[in-house]
């Protein structure tokens, strides 16, 4: 244990400031001031060491929390990165993006506020890329095995490096100009700067993962040429097609899917030229979606300088107690203000859009939006409540509904669900001998830390597959679930 009384004599969290609204949406540059190590240590200190530590279940890379935040408050920061790093990969990716499940199953979390588990995540790992910890693993011997992945977001990564480590040599093809997948163009460099996926892409490379980018497959190669060419495959290509809203005006210009402006602008930052780019620069955005993608849609129109911003959710606004229903150490579901939230734009609730309508130019100039009513559990307009909302640039940040089908069914021939995913076994296998699904592909759209410890389990399965045993370690089935409860 840190320190047998830091629960008692510290009792509240306390987390780096942002930097002022005024100043951080004038760039790029992540929200949060350096942390103070005397604050890290204290937080470390309130973690008790449980005799059942929920925080290892309520995380489903099994992360070995109280380990880290005892060598936290002890200094050893070489120490406490290479427990963390015995369970995530790419703790600086989790740190600073996961919604934290380890957080709302703290045991402390019971009676005082949790244990700032994520913020001792990210300084350990930051500290350790700081001091030239991080070092190249590469295999000890090889295989003579191969092993394509198809995706390099999160999943595809762990997948990759899990299985260079064990000796197979692989490749990450990505259909994309640069590695990341949505780590890369989905998120804003305001939430992550994209230099921490350099640092671990040329760890990768040292370590003697291969990454073909700019190659897409199933139409510069098949997949039955891929799958001929490498003794397995693992497919690890997101749930990227987005949910889309079927009213009237759908088709105007100025109503663009979220992932349409985050990759634009993504690109514009990272110094490519893109034409006609999608900008909200002088113009009234609606984003409709309250979700994490909204958000990033919403801190990037603020940089952009729109005019006014507007978040439309369907549902109810969540409220800021863990309500009955979602006892811990499930994760529940909370109003949160994320830092995009604090630069401004309204926030409304119970918003169903119902149609878009145009201007004289035919472009979208308002939406019609009704109060949405609940009617024998369905969400629809509620009937004279209609009203209008200026825009001039509608984002549709509804989620996503699942993989691409266009080349995976019929070029790979593996079933899908009801739910349009990959079916898979538990062990992540396809009903295709040697051809396994990671991440979100498979799950549908979930959290980056279930992307990372599905793509170590099939790693470990690809392993098993192809040596006839491995020692790779698999956190967790392809059935498990995210309830915050321990996996059964």
């Amino acid at each position: 244990m840190a320190d047998p009384k830091g629960f008692l004599k510290v009792t509240e969290r306390e987390l780096p400031k942002r930097r002022p609204v005024p100043v951080r949406i004038m760039d790029w540059k992540e929200v949060y001031e350096p942390g103070d190590k005397a604050v890290l240590r204290r937080q470390a200190g309130r973690c008790m060491d449980c005799g059942i530590a929920f925080c290892h279940q309520g995380c489903p890379l099994g992360n070995l929390i109280p380990e880290w935040n005892d060598l936290t408050w002890r200094g050893e920061g070489r120490q406490a990165i290479e427990r963390l790093h015995a369970t995530n990969n790419f703790p600086e990716f989790t740190g600073r993006l996961c919604p934290a499940p380890c957080e709302s199953s703290c045991v402390l979390g019971i009676n005082q506020p949790a244990v700032t588990i994520k913020q001792i995540e990210v300084s350990t790992i930051d500290e350790a890329f700081a001091n030239g910890w991080v070092q190249a693993q590469p295999p000890g011997r090889i295989t003579g095995k191969t092993v394509a992945v198809v995706g390099s977001g999160p999943a595809g990564l762990a997948a990759a490096q899990q299985l260079t480590r064990a000796g197979h040599t692989v490749a990450v093809f990505e259909r994309d100009d640069r590695i990341g997948g949505l780590l890369r163009y989905g998120i804003p460099d305001f939430k992550m700067e994209k230099s921490h996926i350099e640092d671990r892409i040329r760890q990768m490379q040292d370590e003697g993962t291969r990454f073909r980018a700019g190659v897409e497959i199933g139409k510069d190669i098949t997949w039955s040429q891929l799958r001929d060419r490498y003794d397995a495959v693992i497919v690890a290509t997101g749930a990227t097609v987005p949910r889309d809203l079927a009213i009237p005006g759908r088709d105007l210009p100025g109503v663009h899917f979220a992932m349409e402006y985050l990759v634009e602008s993504n690109k514009a930052i990272a110094g490519d030229t893109v034409t006609n780019q999608i900008t909200a620069e002088g113009k009234h955005v609606v984003v409709i979606g309250g979700g994490d993608t909204g958000a990033d849609c919403i801190g990037t129109a603020h940089r952009q300088g729109a005019l006014s911003v507007t978040n439309l959710a369907i549902g109810h606004q969540p409220g800021e107690e863990r309500p009955e229903s979602q006892p811990w150490p499930m994760m529940p579901t909370l109003f949160e203000v994320q830092s995009a939230h604090e630069e401004g734009g309204e926030r409304v609730y119970l918003a169903s859009t119902v149609e878009f309508l145009a201007n004289e130019a035919g472009e979208v100039r308002a939406l019609r939006v009704a109060e949405t009513e609940f009617i024998d559990g369905k969400r629809v307009p509620k009937s004279g409540s209609e009203r209008e909302i200026p825009a001039d640039l509608v984002l549709i940040a509804m989620g996503f509904t699942g993989p691409e089908r266009d080349t995976l069914e019929p070029q790979v021939k593996a079933p899908f669900t009801a739910r349009g995913t990959i079916a898979r076994e538990d062990d992540f296998h396809t009903s295709l001998p040697g051809v396994f699904v990671a991440g979100d592909a498979g799950r549908g759209q979930s959290l980056i830390v279930w992307a990372i410890a599905e793509g170590r389990a099939a790693a470990a399965h690809a392993d098993a597959y192809l040596m006839g045993t491995t020692s790779l370690p698999a956190p967790v089935r392809a059935s498990d679930v995210a309830i915050g409860l321990p996996h059964q």
